[in-house]
């Protein structure tokens, strides 16, 4: 793949940075630091920083018909009104799940306006997280279990297929998608990675972004990559980072040609001083461009 030399495009550090989202209204870019409970907002023409810091930890964002941001917490969905310095915050539906053991984690947007957000399992001792839509206000459950990370969701530019990555089990399954009703069915795997730690591994895959030829990306944890699917599950393309705990990427840019890449900077001393800019928002100019991000409608 074409690709341009890799620039740290925010310079401070993430705990974990995740969930990198495109406004493409407001040509800027927002992420989150779960565990540092913050969504941040970077103008990448003015450099222009802003933040706030919430009462629980931000998962996943999705733009706002109404305008601002909404955020899904471990303490359930809310509505941020990112036109103040304050934190305004007004709660849409609470958590659907016991909060002590689950969050939210990755999520996106249909072509009709559903909020898709799976959960994780924190104890991780069984396959118990499950995937729910946000629909006007409403929370349903979509499925449970069968995953125990639930990561790496996606949409195909023509929303007949929704991708799913199982960050624990390594691996990325396709689905097939009925936009109008917002059903999914026939489930079937995609791509299997090693999990084999000492020979042949290469990561296990995180957050994800289809691009406008409608092949599948998703960031590598402990991989040091981002790789490239097509739809029908052959990795096509790869993109070595500098960072060994990248988390998730967004298109971004007028041209939606600038992949944004979130990593993990909250990681052992060792791995730090090999990857020093491991926490950093990356960005890299790609051949193919992304899709803007359809709003979550309110």
């Amino acid at each position: 793949m074409n690709t341009s030399p890799i620039e740290v495009a925010y310079d401070a550090v993430m705990q974990t940075g995740e969930c990198p989202l495109w406004h493409a209204q407001e040509q800027a870019l927002y992420w989150v630091d779960i565990p540092a409970f913050t969504v941040h907002r970077l103008d990448p023409a003015s450099g222009a920083h802003r933040s706030w810091k919430l009462s629980s930890e931000p998962a996943t964002l999705a733009v706002s018909n109404q305008g601002g941001l909404v955020v899904a917490m471990r303490s359930g969905f809310a509505h941020l009104d990112t036109g103040s310095d304050e934190v305004r915050l007004t709660e849409i539906a609470a958590a659907p799940y016991d909060t002590a053991i689950t969050r939210f984690n990755d999520g996106h947007v249909d072509g009709a306006g559903r909020f898709w957000v799976g959960t994780i399992y924190e104890p991780r001792d069984k396959p118990a997280a499950e995937m729910f839509v946000l629909e006007q206000g409403t929370i349903r459950k979509a499925w449970s279990g069968g995953m125990t990370n639930s990561n790496g969701l996606g949409f195909s530019p023509d929303y007949s297929a929704m991708y799913h990555a199982d960050t624990s089990a390594h691996r990325v399954t396709k689905l097939d998608f009925d936009v109008a009703s917002g059903k999914v069915s026939n489930q079937r795997l995609l791509h299997q990675f090693s999990m084999d730690k000492e020979h042949n591994y290469g990561g296990r895959p995180d957050g994800a972004a289809v691009d406008s030829e409608g092949n599948y990306w998703v960031a590598m944890f402990e991989g040091a990559r981002l790789v490239k699917l097509s739809p029908g599950g052959e990795l096509i393309g790869e993109i070595a980072l500098p960072v060994r705990c990248p988390t998730m990427m967004a298109f971004g840019g007028p041209d939606l040609r600038t992949l944004y890449v979130t990593s993990a900077g909250a990681r052992p001393a060792p791995e730090l001083a090999q990857y020093p800019l491991s926490g950093k928002l990356l960005a890299i100019r790609v051949d193919v461009a992304g899709r803007t991000e359809p709003a979550y409608i309110e």
